[in-house]
C-alpha cells in the first residue's frame, strides 16, 4: 500500500467539528495542530487500517472514523493523540465486523505487470490476506498488535482492554486456525524470503 493515500478531506472539511474548541483551562486548540499531526501520522494510520481491513477503501473510511474521534477529545489529548487514535480504529473495526455485511466482488481480473516478478510475494500476501480474512476480529486485531506492530502481550491487552491471558489464547487460536485454513503460508513465506 502506498503511503500516498489521500485522506477524504481534512479537519477544516468537517464543519463544526473544525471550529476552534476551548479545553477545561480555557485554552484554544487550534486546527492547525490537529491538521498537522493528521499529515505527519496518516501514512502510518493508512497502513494500520489497511491491515486491519484489508481494503483500500475501508482503511481509509476507518482512519477518517478515528480521526473524527480523536479530533472530538483533542483538548483532553496531549502526547497521546496517535494510541488513542488506534485505539479508536481497533474499536472501531470490531464493531464494524459485527454490522451485517454487504459481499462485494470484483468482477474480471487485472492485468499482468511485466515489470517484474513478485509472484511470491503477491501470492504470499494474497494468501496472507485471505487467511486474516477468515479469523474473528479480535483474532485478527491480537495478531495485527502482536506481529505487524510488534506489541507486547500486556500493551495488545491494554488497547484491546482485554486480560492478558485472553491475548494469550486468542493469539493461538488465531495462529491455529491460520495453520488450518492456509498451510501453504510457511511455504510461501519461505519462497519470499529466498527472492
Amino acid at each position: 500500500m502506498s503511503d500516498s493515500i489521500p485522506l477524504r478531506g481534512s479537519a477544516a472539511d468537517h464543519g463544526e467539528l473544525a471550529t476552534r474548541r476551548v479545553d477545561s483551562r480555557g485554552e484554544r486548540a487550534t486546527d492547525r495542530e490537529f491538521d498537522a499531526f493528521v499529515r505527519a501520522r496518516a501514512p502510518s494510520l493508512l497502513r494500520l487500517g489497511y491491515v486491519l481491513t484489508g481494503d483500500q477503501h475501508l482503511a481509509e473510511d476507518l482512519v477518517q472514523s478515528a480521526l473524527a474521534r480523536t479530533l472530538l477529545a483533542w483538548p483532553r489529548l496531549h502526547t497521546s493523540a496517535e494510541a488513542y487514535t488506534r485505539t479508536a480504529m481497533y474499536h472501531l473495526q470490531v464493531s464494524w465486523w459485527r454490522r451485517p455485511k454487504i459481499i462485494e466482488s470484483l468482477p474480471g481480473e487485472l492485468p499482468e505487470s511485466e515489470a517484474t516478478d513478485n509472484t511470491a510475494n503477491t501470492a504470499f500476501r494474497l494468501t496472507l490476506q485471505r487467511a486474516l480474512m477468515r479469523l474473528t476480529p479480535r483474532q485478527r486485531a491480537v495478531l495485527i498488535l502482536r506481529y505487524f506492530e510488534d506489541r507486547s502481550e500486556a500493551e495488545a491487552a491494554t488497547v484491546l482492554n482485554c486480560s492478558i491471558g485472553t491475548v494469550k489464547s486468542q493469539t493461538a487460536r488465531a495462529l491455529a486456525r491460520l495453520r488450518t485454513v492456509a498451510p501453504e503460508l510457511t511455504e510461501l513465506y519461505r519462497e519470499v524470503c529466498a527472492s
